[in-house]
């Protein structure tokens, strides 16, 4: 293929930072993120429902000694030194460090930034899905028997949220307190973590890929915000949207090849249906490629000068009796 190829035919499943839009980027994650908060608000599920998956995912946990959240939630509640700064962490940390990572591919790795956003957007739907299908109370929700002390209310006074999670006060029923399975505080982390380890080769930045996700899950536990599990369950959300991602983006560039390569197309077959000599062709006598076309020339439209002698019938030969009657022939 030569250097001058058309700007249709160069491949597109990588594009740089020239190829995407700030304009139209802000508005796309916007768009999934409104969805998913939106979302997340309306499938709120049955109470009772919820509750009865959060004690099987205890009793699970208990049964099989992946219980965690007992000690560290003991451990948060008793310290203020702990419980506070996990409680800024829970609540703002994935609404900062997030963007701030996908601000950083934009500019520092724009080759990479497609890719990457596309896995974290097919991740958090695939996180909706799981909020739907199973809903989930949190610890912190279940009745005191069970030895969980919700932190998040305990130092409510520290902060801007109340005692539904995260929300700021006065806004706890504009979220879904029973979207704890899976996590995604964990798994936007562990995305987060993943970008550093691959794309930010420093010392710093690998202690900071490999620690996020893990105090991350350390938080949401320790808070009684999330169970090991619906942790787990982050991670492997995570996974599926990294696999789906792939074929994702090799459908949305057939997609837009297509969508590129139809107005190209257009006026050939438009040319094409014309015909070459209709009446919006090349006028007659007109030069194409150098040569002079031929002129047609009728009867009516002959140019004057010499008449055209007609061409001479050819004669049939005389019969026997016709030869006689005509004399001897010539000597």
């Amino acid at each position: 293929m030569s250097a001058t190829a058309p700007a249709a035919e160069a491949p597109i499943s990588h594009p740089g930072h020239g190829r995407l839009r700030w304009w139209a980027e802000l508005p796309l994650i916007a768009l999934v993120y409104v969805a998913y908060s939106a979302g997340r608000l309306l499938v709120r599920g049955d109470v009772t429902t919820a509750v009865d998956h959060g004690l099987a995912i205890l009793r699970f946990e208990q049964a099989f000694h992946l219980n965690a959240e007992h000690p560290l939630n003991r451990w948060f509640t008793e310290s203020p030194a702990l419980g506070v700064p996990a409680a800024f962490f829970y609540a703002s940390l994935h609404y900062l460090v997030t963007p701030a990572v996908l601000v950083w591919l934009w500019f520092r790795r724009p080759a990479r930034y497609r890719a990457a956003r596309t896995w974290l957007l097919l991740s958090t739907v695939i996180g909706l899905a799981g909020f739907s299908l199973y809903p989930t109370c949190p610890p912190r929700l279940l009745e005191a028997r069970y030895g969980f002390v919700d932190s998040m209310a305990q130092f409510a006074s520290y902060g801007w949220w109340g005692g539904e999670a995260s929300a700021p006060r006065g806004l706890g029923g504009l979220t879904n307190q029973y979207a704890a399975m899976p996590s995604l505080h964990v798994g936007w982390a562990l995305w987060c973590g993943v970008i550093l380890w691959r794309y930010r080769r420093t010392l710093w930045t690998r202690v900071l890929a490999v620690g996020y996700p893990l105090l991350t899950t350390v938080v949401v536990m320790g808070t009684a915000n999330h169970y090991f599990l619906d942790a787990a369950a982050g991670a492997t959300v995570m996974g599926l949207g990294l696999v789906a991602s792939r074929p994702a983006l090799r459908l949305a560039d057939r997609v837009r090849m297509r969508l590129r390569a139809r107005p190209a197309a257009d006026p050939a077959r438009d040319a094409a249906a014309a015909g070459p000599a209709g009446p919006a062709g090349p006028a007659a006598g007109s030069a194409v490629g150098g040569t002079a076309a031929p002129v047609p020339v009728t009867a009516e439209a002959a140019p004057p000068g010499p008449a055209v002698r007609p061409a001479v019938r050819p004669q049939r030969a005389p019969s026997p009796a016709g030869a006689r009657a005509s004399g001897p022939a010539a000597p």
